[in-house]
């Protein structure tokens, strides 16, 4: 065997090899895609209910505010209601309620005094 053929054996042996390699690595890179498929796919799969959960946990909960909200605006009113009433009945009943005090406190000073006066 000559130099050249030695040298082409060689060559040969080490694309072989080399060839023995990126099959080897192409392999395994097709294993690991496909294991990253199967956990998308189980990832897609868990995901989606938990969405549906999601959105209907979303939207109980916009209800749940909105409902709160109308609460809140109905005791609003209601106390604007009772204060503009507690002020009227305060404009309406205070000065009555205060001649009458002064009227009755009048009155009884009056019968002390008369009888008091022998």
């Amino acid at each position: 065997m000559s130099a050249a053929e030695v040298a082409a054996l060689v060559v040969a042996v080490s694309v072989a090899m080399a060839t023995v390699g990126l099959l080897v690595a192409l392999g395994a890179l097709l294993r690991t895609l496909a294991d990253a498929r199967r956990a998308m796919h189980d990832i897609h799969a868990q995901a989606v209910p938990l969405l549906g959960d999601l959105r209907v946990a979303v939207r109980q909960a916009n209800d749940e505010l909105d409902h709160r909200r109308r609460i809140l605006t109905a005791a609003d009113s209601i106390t604007t209601t009772v204060d503009s009433a507690s002020r009227l009945a305060h404009q309406a009943l205070a000065n009555p309620v205060v001649k009458g005090a002064a009227l009755a406190t009048g009155v009884v000073r009056g019968v002390r005094r008369l009888r008091e006066r022998p």
